[in-house]
């Protein structure tokens, strides 16, 4: 063999030897790269759920917030209307006292035996 041949054949064999090592550091990283990439999935799926968990939690307790805000919502226009019940019954109660005070405007009495005619009257009218 001639040193040309020689040297021809050693350079196959050192080039096939640093292309296997280099598919093998090549082939190495790609399987790293999955590997990791498939434990940072898993780990967000995980995460996700774990959020998800927290987020419906939260949206169940919005739920109850606005059912309680509902809730009061109704108690406060039911207060109202017993409010506005209670200010008419009170002012047709005025208006009665009032008109029985005008009909004793002018009474005078000296005696509680004079004065008992017209605070019986004022009674009935207010009744």
């Amino acid at each position: 063999m001639s040193p040309l041949q020689l040297a021809g054949g050693t350079a196959w064999k050192v080039a096939t030897a640093v292309l296997a090592g280099l598919v093998l550091v090549v082939g190495a990283g790609v399987g790293t790269g999955w590997w990791l990439a498939a434990a940072a999935r898993d780990k967000a799926q995980v995460d996700l759920k774990a959020e998800q968990g927290v987020s419906a939690e939260l949206r169940a307790g919005i739920n109850d917030q606005n059912k309680a805000i509902m809730k009061l919502g109704e108690v406060q226009l039911a207060a109202e209307a017993r409010g506005l019940a209670a200010r008419q019954q009170a002012a047709a109660a005025g208006q009665r006292f009032d008109t029985a005070l005008q009909r004793m405007d002018g009474a005078r009495v000296t005696t509680c035996a004079d004065a008992m005619p017209f605070v019986n009257q004022l009674l009935e009218d207010v009744r």
